[in-house]
Formats: C-alpha cells, structure tokens, sequence
C-alpha cells in the first residue's frame, strides 16, 4: 500500500463514477466469458464460418450485457451503503 505525503488529498469519486466503472468492468468480464462460452458452444453445434461468428458475438454481448447491469447494480449499492450516514 503507498504511503500517502501528509498534505496530500484524496479525490472524491462519485456514485455515478463508480457505477460507470462497475459497468464497464462487468461488459469486459461477461465479453470474455461470453467469449469463451460461445466458442465452445458453437463448436459443439457444429457451426463453422459466418455462423460460427454471428453466433459467439450474440453471446458475447448477451454476456456483456446482463453482467454489465449486475455489476453497475452492485457498485451502486455499495456506493451508496459507503456515503450513508444514518
């Protein structure tokens, strides 16, 4: 852990921030699975070529897509669990 110089100040990163990164963490994590996935699946269909492609990028972005919403979700609800003061 770096040793922080006693005048320094750290930046304030807001909800929204860390909702967006939580989304674009997510997208990367469920494209690379979806990746990994749909090749798999595609080669157990059968599927070559043109199809072979359509169908790994559909699970690709279906993947990157609904871990995108969890994972904004979740960097939300810890975002706010963080600033709540009750």
């Amino acid at each position: 852990m770096p040793v922080q110089r006693p005048g320094a100040v750290q930046a304030h990163v807001s909800c929204f921030d860390r909702v967006k990164m939580g989304a674009l963490m997510g997208f990367a994590i469920g494209m690379a699975s979806g990746a990994i996935f749909g090749t798999a699946t595609a080669f157990r269909y059968g599927l070559r070529g043109r199809e072979l492609l359509s169908n790994t990028a559909k699970i690709m972005l279906q993947g990157g897509g609904t871990f995108s919403v969890f994972l904004a979700i979740g960097s939300a609800l810890l975002s706010v669990q963080q600033y709540d003061v009750s």
